[in-house]
């Protein structure tokens, strides 16, 4: 890791509504040295993104309130975050699915039974290019 990544470490927004699954990701991608911040929902994934400024998100599709899919909708169509980098972490297996979340525009997609924590690192840390 160079003098940038530490100083400033990327930032990735968890958006996860399963509090144990959170929290198993949360200490393992800061240990990992990100910055990372976690919220619940998808109305408060969309507020995070425009104040925290995320490099990336990890973004649940079946949630509360707002989906996941929704939610890469709305972060594809708002200039600000339009470019900003999505993993979507789902148990969504369906072909239907996965097509769907690409033709929203993800940038990984990956079903939580068919996948190690290790693996999801490994994505984030490809799409952030460290």
């Amino acid at each position: 890791m160079d003098e940038t990544t530490t100083l400033h470490p990327k930032r990735i927004l968890l958006v996860e509504d399963d509090d144990a699954l959170a929290s198993t990701y949360l200490m393992r991608l800061q240990a990992e040295g990100f910055d990372v911040q976690r919220v619940s929902n998808g109305e408060d994934a969309l507020a995070a993104a425009e104040k925290y400024k995320p490099n990336l998100v990890v973004l649940d599709a079946m949630m509360p309130k707002v989906s996941g899919f929704d939610v890469l909708d709305i972060l594809r169509n708002t200039p600000e975050t339009a470019n900003l980098k999505v993993i979507m972490l789902t148990a969504l297996s369906q072909e239907s699915d996965k097509q769907r979340a690409q033709g929203l525009g993800v940038d990984d997609y990956m079903v939580k039974s068919q996948v190690v924590m290790s693996d999801v690192v490994d994505r984030i840390k490809y799409h952030l290019g460290v």
